[in-house]
C-alpha cells in the first residue's frame, strides 16, 4: 500500500514537471527539431555525469542496450510530430492532444499484459475525454487548415508517446534482468535520450536547420528542460512505472495536458470560455476517480 502511494505520486510529479515542457519548447527560440534535439543530447549526457559520478553505470549486454534504442525511436518521433503541433496549436492544446496515448495505453495494458479495467478506471477515463473533448472545442470544418493539421500532429503524437511508455517499460525489465541487481533506470534513460539525439539530429540535418543556439537565454531554456522537464521527471516516472498499472499510469500521465493548459493561459493569455474550464474540471475529476483504486500491475521482476 505505501509503495503504491509513493508511486502514485511519483509519477503524479513527474506529469507535472513534463506538463511545463510545451512552454519551454515555445520560448526556446529554435526550430522544433532542434530544440528536441539539444533537449535528448543534454539530457542524455547528464544522466550519463550523474551515474559516472556516483559509480552507478553498468556493464550491459548488447540486447540491453538494443532494446534501449526502441524506446529512443519512439520518443524521437514523438517530439518531432509533438514540438511542430506545439508551433501550430498551442503548448496547451497540443499536449492535450498528445495524451490520446491514454487510449493507447490501456488497449496495451488489455492485449499485451492481460490487465483489467474495473468500473471505476472505466468511468475515470470516459470523464478525462470528456473533458479533453469540451476543452478541444467543435467546429472542426471552420478551423484554418494549419490548425487542423497541428491537431493531427498532436494525436500521432499520442501515438508514439504510448509506444515510448510502454517499450521504455520493457527495456527496464531487460537491463534489469541483465544486470542481475536494481534496474539502472537512469541508465536506460541516458541510452534512450542520446539515442534519440541521434536520430533527431539526424532529422533536422535532413531538414537543412541550424543547430545553432541563438542565445544564453535560448541556451538556459533549452538546460532546464533536460535537467527538469526530461532527467527528472523521467526518473520519477520510470522509479514508478513497475508499481502500476499500465492502464493507470497513461491516465495519471494527463495530469501533463492540465499543467500546460493552465500555463498556456497563464503565460500566453490564451483566451478561454466557461466550456474550457469545465472540460478542465471534468478531466481532473476523472483523474481524480481512476486513481482511487489502481488496477493490477505487472509482477516485479527477479533481481
Amino acid at each position: 500500500m505505501r509503495t503504491d502511494r509513493a508511486a502514485l505520486l511519483s509519477m503524479l510529479a513527474g506529469a507535472a514537471l513534463i506538463g511545463t515542457n510545451a512552454m519551454m519548447v515555445r520560448f526556446a527560440g529554435t526550430p522544433p527539431t532542434v530544440s528536441a534535439f539539444w533537449r535528448m543530447l543534454f539530457a542524455g549526457l547528464m544522466l550519463v555525469l550523474l551515474l559516472r559520478a556516483t559509480g552507478r553505470w553498468q556493464k550491459l549486454p548488447r540486447n540491453a542496450w538494443w532494446w534501449a534504442l526502441v524506446p529512443a525511436t519512439a520518443f524521437a518521433c514523438d517530439l518531432w510530430l509533438w514540438h511542430r503541433s506545439i508551433l501550430l496549436i498551442g503548448p496547451g492544446l497540443a499536449t492535450l492532444l498528445g495524451n490520446a496515448q491514454v487510449f493507447f495505453m490501456a488497449l496495451a495494458g488489455v492485449l499485451l499484459y492481460r490487465e483489467r479495467l474495473g468500473p471505476r478506471f472505466l468511468a475515470g477515463i470516459v470523464l478525462a475525454f470528456v473533458g479533453l473533448w469540451l476543452l478541444l472545442g467543435s467546429g472542426w470544418s471552420a478551423l484554418p487548415p494549419q490548425f487542423r493539421w497541428g491537431v493531427w500532429l498532436g494525436l500521432g503524437t499520442g501515438v508514439c508517446y504510448a509506444i515510448y511508455n510502454i517499450t521504455l517499460r520493457r527495456a527496464q525489465q531487460h537491463a534489469r534482468e541483465a544486470s542481475r541487481g536494481p534496474a539502472p533506470i537512469e541508465q536506460v534513460l541516458a541510452i534512450a535520450s542520446l539515442g534519440s539525439a541521434v536520430l533527431l539530429g539526424m532529422m533536422a540535418a535532413a531538414e537543412g536547420a541550424s543547430f545553432a543556439i541563438p542565445s544564453w537565454q535560448s541556451l538556459a531554456i533549452l538546460l532546464t528542460l533536460a535537467l527538469f522537464g526530461h532527467c527528472l521527471s523521467w526518473v520519477l516516472i520510470s522509479r514508478a512505472m513497475p508499481h502500476l498499472s499500465v492502464a493507470l499510469i497513461g491516465l495519471l500521465l494527463l495530469l501533463q495536458p492540465i499543467v500546460a493548459f493552465l500555463l498556456d493561459v497563464w503565460a500566453l493569455d490564451r483566451a478561454t470560455t466557461p466550456r474550457e474550464w469545465a472540460g478542465l474540471a471534468v478531466s481532473l475529476a476523472g483523474i481524480f476517480l481512476a486513481g482511487l483504486k489502481g488496477r493490477s500491475r505487472l509482477p516485479e521482476q527477479p533481481t
